[in-house]
């Protein structure tokens, strides 16, 4: 780990974050060469921080010993220019056990997932995630989605039992709760708009403090990823809007109409600019050849 709480928080609330999707090769396997290119590529093109085998990055999907790969990789390419977080969940002894791979490897910090599938009170998140944390020298970034959804005073309580956590990314997209847990907590957590496709929300999250997301389109358009990023904090509505009208609300809509678009549009959208991350794995699908057209049209609006 190479950057202080401080410089953590300065890279997460001032400019792009973005999640490379993970390379596999024509055999399923991953593809180390082709993902140390695409995370070089990533930094060329400004992102101010890189998420690494998280929900982009088909965290769920792989085994621990690729995502010690992909965190080491990820580490090499970067070389230090920006910070590099990897993610971490499942079981407490599981997420501990991805958590010390990733600060072996080299990695900044960790983005927590959410527990998988059983329904969760909120004192039991509270818990395990704490029990994750601690000791841990990484920073956290609490993942606030799913079945582990907190609430503002929760959250506090988080805060306040882990000196560790400097972050909380929204994937609910409730902004009223949201905005309740900005003024709750206040400057004590960074807030990172979270969602899928989060430009659809990122007028709204502006409004309320969130300066700031994870871009998963950055993977095939990244230029008018920072385009529309720059443009937002810069004030200048009509080019937010003209981008939001010609790509997001359509790409949103050819997302919605599958499970797992989400991710697989954006594998898709690699492909279609020559970067080639392979397809997704089971249970996420390959988009059919009339929605590959259909996002290329999209693409080819821009």
């Amino acid at each position: 780990m190479s950057f202080s709480t401080e410089q953590m928080r300065t890279a997460l609330s001032d400019g792009l974050l973005s999640f490379p999707v993970t390379d596999l090769d024509e055999n399923g396997q991953f593809n180390a060469e082709t993902f140390k290119s695409r995370v070089e590529w990533f930094v060329e093109k400004g992102v101010s921080t890189v998420f690494v085998a998280g929900g982009t990055g088909e965290f769920f999907s792989l085994s621990y010993e690729e995502f010690k790969q992909v965190v080491e990789v990820a580490v090499e390419a970067v070389g230090g220019r920006v910070p590099v977080i990897a993610a971490a969940g499942k079981s407490v002894p599981e997420a501990r056990k991805f958590v010390a791979a990733a600060e072996e490897a080299g990695a900044d910090g960790i983005l927590l997932m959410p527990p998988f599938l059983t329904e969760c009170p909120e004192d039991g998140v509270i818990e395990y995630a704490t029990q994750v944390m601690t000791g841990s020298n990484l920073h956290f970034i609490y993942y606030n989605r799913g079945n582990g959804v907190l609430s503002a005073e929760s959250v506090k309580e988080l805060a306040a039992r882990n000196p560790n956590l400097v972050a909380l990314k929204d994937g609910t997209g409730n902004i009223a709760a949201l905005n309740d847990t900005i003024k709750t907590v206040d400057d004590r957590l960074v807030y990172i708009g979270g969602v899928p496709t989060a430009e659809i929300f990122a007028e709204a999250y502006l409004s309320i403090g969130v300066n700031t997301y994870s871009s998963a389109v950055f993977n095939f358009m990244p230029d008018m990823a920072m385009s529309f990023y720059k443009s937002l904090r810069a004030g200048e509505t009509e080019n937010v809007k003209k981008i939001i009208q010609d790509f997001f609300i359509p790409f949103c809509r050819l997302r919605d109409t599958k499970k797992g678009y989400a991710v697989s549009l954006i594998k898709a959208g690699a492909e279609l600019i020559d970067r080639s991350a392979g397809d997704v794995r089971a249970p996420l699908t390959r988009p059919t050849e009339a929605d590959f057209a259909a996002l290329k049209d999209i693409m080819d609006r821009q």
